[in-house]
């Protein structure tokens, strides 16, 4: 039955467009293909932007089951590393640059930009990664979507060593920085307020009460991120 399901899926559905560019996307036709769909769904797009019809449930869910695979994953991988490395490590995978350059890869834009009517930002394709894990879990339950992110997700396009060795959270970056020039830092939010309908944060980075830098982004900790990265370029550090 589910292979028929699959099949009518492809071919006859009222989303057999959707069915049809996912295959080649994800590997496989879902069988519950309204799931998948919705995953593609921000809240900012062109629906009400309720729960029901957005993917931000699809997302927590698929944000937990992503966290758990990718510690399994790391914790067998290494396994004479110590939690510190481990947790970092995780830090690393599933961080929202990580997540947006991974479905990057993947072409989720293609699909995504389907059900944009504003601007989509970057960051809806690190959510949309995470809703697509979600209707997986759904679809396949935990053991065969461990298998699918391990082999299709985190093998085929994350350089996991150059992870091991790349260090770009400017923000404990800079405060290293200032800890060991006995200066103090401090982030300001400068304004918040609304852009293709969502909430969008300024922010300045502060030494020693002098404004280094300033940065926007719909999160506030990647506006805090990029304002430090800015700073560290003013200072010439790591330079």
């Amino acid at each position: 039955m589910t292979v028929f399901i699959r099949l009518y899926n492809y071919y006859l559905s009222k989303d057999k467009d959707l069915a049809q560019k996912l295959r080649p996307v994800i590997g496989f036709t879902p069988r519950r293909l309204g799931l998948f769909k919705r995953a593609f769904y921000h809240k900012s797009m062109n629906n009400d932007g309720k729960n029901g019809t957005s993917n931000e449930r699809l997302e927590y869910l698929g944000d937990a089951v992503l966290s758990t695979i990718v510690a399994e994953y790391l914790f067998k991988k290494y396994p004479n590393k110590d939690e510190g490395f481990l947790t970092k490590m995780r830090s690393k995978i599933v961080k929202r640059k990580t997540l947006n350059d991974i479905a990057d890869q993947m072409g989720l834009d293609i699909i995504l930009s389907n059900y944009s009517q504003g601007r989509m930002s970057h960051s809806m394709l690190g959510n949309a990664l995470e809703a697509l894990v979600g209707a997986i879990y759904i679809e396949f339950g935990y053991k065969k979507t461990k298998n699918y992110v391990i082999k299709n997700i985190l093998m085929k396009f994350l350089d996991i060593h150059d992870l091991e060795t790349r260090d770009d959270n400017y923000k404990s970056l800079l405060l290293e920085w200032c800890q060991k020039q006995s200066k103090d830092i401090s982030y300001q939010t400068l304004s918040k307020f609304k852009m293709d309908k969502r909430d969008r944060f300024k922010v300045a980075v502060l030494i020693d009460g002098e404004q280094m830098a300033t940065a926007e982004d719909f999160n506030k900790k990647s506006a805090e991120q990029s304002a430090s990265k800015k700073a560290m370029k003013a200072l010439a550090i790591g330079a």
